[in-house]
This record gives structure tokens, sequence and C-alpha cells, in this order.
């Protein structure tokens, strides 16, 4: 699984704007929204379901990364925003470090094998300083599309 396979190209923000959990998941849904990949009527209903699952406990992994993620029935299959915080973002991260890389994914309701690959694809890229280092560089979406392509290339 690649990760530009569920990476909406039109969801990538590369200057969050907001230095708050709650939002910066607002901003990765009207990332989504605005691509086209989740109807605005979802949004509300969408942005509880990631809260609900952060309350179970925080999504950020530490080195500066969170990987907000939800089941939900307004989308029929994985897709995923991308958000790069210049600031950071206190996240409640295992580390207590903030969080500057995020991929927010949703995933159908009744799949469980796709949201489980990708969250373990994007969390073993990012173990990688370098490809860390070399995303929370990038200036513009197409840096990001770039960085993230080349890097399932070489780690299929």
């Amino acid at each position: 699984m690649q990760i530009m396979d569920f990476l909406s190209k039109k969801a990538i923000t590369t200057d969050l704007k907001t230095a708050k959990k709650d939002e910066v998941m607002k901003e990765l849904v009207d990332a989504l929204i605005g691509s086209g990949e989740i109807e605005k009527r979802h949004r509300n209903k969408l942005i509880d379901a990631l809260m609900a699952r952060e309350a179970l406990g925080s999504t950020a992994i530490g080195q500066g990364i969170a990987i907000p993620h939800a089941k939900s029935d307004s989308v029929s299959k994985l897709v995923a925003a991308f958000g790069l915080s210049k600031k950071g973002v206190d996240f409640d991260s295992l580390d207590g470090e903030p969080a500057y890389i995020f991929f927010l994914l949703v995933a159908p309701q009744d799949s469980a094998g796709p949201h489980l690959k990708a969250l373990a694809r994007i969390s073993r890229l990012l173990k990688d300083r370098y490809f860390r280092d070399t995303l929370r560089a990038c200036t513009d979406d197409k840096a990001v599309v770039k960085v993230i392509t080349q890097e399932d290339e070489k780690k299929p």
C-alpha cells in the first residue's frame, strides 16, 4: 500500500493556521471537503468521530507526528489529508513534544484492513528521521507529493 493511494493531493496544507488540537482536525477535515473527498454535510459528524477517537488516547505518536483517524459512513474508501504546522501543536503526544506533521485518515465504517495498513505504513515511513525532516521542510503541496511519492517508491 502506497501513501499516495489514499492521500488526496488536493487535501494537503503546508501551513496549518492553528495551534489547537481540535482546530487542526477541523482544518484537515475542511481540506478533505475542499478536495471533494467528503461532503460538507458530514463535517460535524466526522469531527465528532475524530474527537471521540482522540478521547480514547492521543493519536500523536511522538517525534513531531500525529495521525488522527476515525471511521465514518461519510466515506466509501480510505481517504487522508496531510498538514504541516510551522509552530507545532500540543497534541498530547506520548513524548510530550509538539506535533508538526499530521496525517488525518478517514476510513469507511466497516473496513479494518486498509485503515490499519495505512496507519502502519505511515508510522513505518515516519520512523525515518530524514523523511520527517524533509517533509517538515516542504513549503507547498507539490513538494509534499514529491517527497511522499519518492519515499513510496523507495519502500514499497
